[in-house]
């Protein structure tokens, strides 16, 4: 019997939970610990039943009903659909809801809790192409972008860590021209040193930084201030973001 035959192939419940038993366990094997392994996997879940949401949902073809059976077939058909539709999405928010809220720190994903591994290896995985995208490699002290990387997260909820990534591109999209600019005179290669009122611009984490100075400004200096962090690394970025054209 060949594929053609057995109609479509869906993986079983059983051959599911043997490929995310087999991961963890290559990760663990890896270093990586099972909770913040089982989070990842998770999120990437949730992202697949997120997209099969948004594609279906633009694509007109599973709306439209086959052949010609009338209108209230039709319109029988179309409902249906959406109704399916409608109910992906919700599958793909309880996903990313049960990722999220699946670790000790995280019982409600919507409100501020403390930082989790994952989470903070998730940002800086996301940093580092769009700050080279800009600048050239950092010399700043790895300790010092997890403080303050630790305190760009703080001002967000775990649902919205989630999502920061993406929120990141979209900023650094929408802002390209003033970011190359800013990284031209205040970042590596520039006339300003590593060390002082704009170090920050010499590390990935300022994407960060001015994403949340541009996005929630109170709170990241809340935060900034609760971690005692230098208030001259951030006053910099911010006239640095400010400065005209």
């Amino acid at each position: 019997m060949n594929t053609a035959d057995e109609g479509r192939q869906r993986l079983d419940a059983a051959s599911v939970l043997n490929a995310k038993s087999t991961l963890l366990q290559l990760l663990a094997r890896g270093g990586v610990y099972t909770g913040d392994a089982e989070e990842l996997i998770g999120l990437v879940e949730a992202g697949a039943l997120a997209g099969a949401y948004t594609e279906i949902g633009a694509t007109p073809g599973p709306r439209t009903a086959p052949g010609e059976k009338g209108e209230s077939y039709a319109a029988g058909w179309s409902d249906g659909a959406l109704a399916v539709v409608e109910e992906l999405g919700v599958l793909a928010e309880r996903a990313l809801v049960r990722a999220v809220a699946s670790g000790p720190s995280a019982e409600s994903p919507d409100e501020p809790s403390p930082v989790r591994r994952a989470e903070m290896e998730r940002a800086k995985v996301a940093i580092t192409p769009l700050y080279l995208s800009f600048a050239e490699v950092s010399d700043l002290d790895p300790e010092v972008t997890d403080q303050v990387l630790g305190a760009v997260l703080r001002t967000m909820s775990p649902r919205q860590r989630a999502g920061y990534p993406g929120r990141l591109t979209a900023f650094t999209e929408a802002h390209h021209t003033h970011l190359e600019r800013l990284y031209s005179e205040y970042g590596p290669g520039s006339a300003i040193a590593i060390h002082g009122r704009y170090s920050l611009v010499h590390s990935p984490t300022s994407v960060a930084v001015l994403e949340r100075l541009a996005a929630t400004p109170s709170a990241l200096h809340e935060e900034w201030d609760a971690a005692e962090l230098p208030p001259a690394w951030l006053d910099g970025l911010t006239t640095a973001w400010s400065s005209p054209a």
